[in-house]
């Protein structure tokens, strides 16, 4: 688990950070600080792996507070001023994200913090059967117990995947090779390099594509093989 914080003056900033975050299963929030010095005191007495930090704060900016840090957590530039990213990156910053900033760039940013960390699923066997029918997934801080059963289809996230189910989708951080290892051949099968469908779930397939329930997935020129084999055996 990676702790961070929030170093930002307006409340609203860390709202959408917040809001991000939650969707990411290997993050946890330590703390909200509102400006520089209450930023300081924090980290005087406690550690965190990461921050996200803005610039332009009141008494204290953002890069001038960095610099009084010997040992600062990896940061994330948060900000609405471009003309300080060279600054940033002679700090070390691990990224510069311009605001407004979409889930994906943060994911992105995020990314280049937990390069170096990995976070594993806990597969759980449940039955008497040789192959597990449930499986644990970690998204929004909660341990999510999956039923096969339920499973439509999983989509690549950058290194992230989301886990379509009938009722809902499960943010993973887990790359979509991993699943693919998981499992069972005959069950699920992978159409794209984005896609991997529980074949039972196919409405139907027309050209490229495949429907299950109102999804449209594409189906990936080098996969085409694999797919014609469903109607053609």
């Amino acid at each position: 688990m990676l702790k961070y914080i929030i170093i930002d003056d307006e409340p609203l900033a860390h709202e959408i950070i917040e809001e991000f975050c939650s969707m990411l299963p290997h993050v946890q929030l330590e703390k909200n600080c509102y400006n520089a010095m209450e930023a300081m005191q924090y980290l005087n007495e406690n550690t965190v792996d990461f921050m996200f930090l803005d610039i332009n704060m009141p008494k204290l900016r953002g890069l001038d507070f960095l610099k009084t840090l010997t040992k600062p957590p990896k940061t994330i530039i948060t900000t609405a001023y471009k003309e300080h990213a060279l600054e940033g990156f002679e700090l070390n910053v691990i990224d510069y994200i311009l605001k407004p900033f979409s889930f994906d760039r943060l994911v992105k940013a995020v990314n280049k913090v937990s390069d170096t960390q990995t976070t594993k699923t806990i597969i759980k066997e449940v039955s008497n059967e040789t192959t597990s029918t449930r499986f644990f997934v970690k998204g929004d801080k909660k341990h999510h117990q999956i039923d096969l059963n339920d499973l439509l289809f999983i989509e690549a996230y950058g290194n992230y995947t989301k886990l379509f189910l009938k009722d809902e989708m499960i943010v993973s951080h887990e790359k979509i090779s991993h699943y693919e290892s998981i499992l069972t051949e005959g069950d699920f099968l992978r159409v794209h390099k984005s896609f991997i469908v529980a074949v039972d779930k196919i409405k139907f397939i027309e050209g490229n594509r495949i429907l299950i329930i109102e999804h449209k997935i594409p189906i990936g020129q080098t996969y085409k093989n694999s797919i014609n084999k469903l109607y053609n055996s």
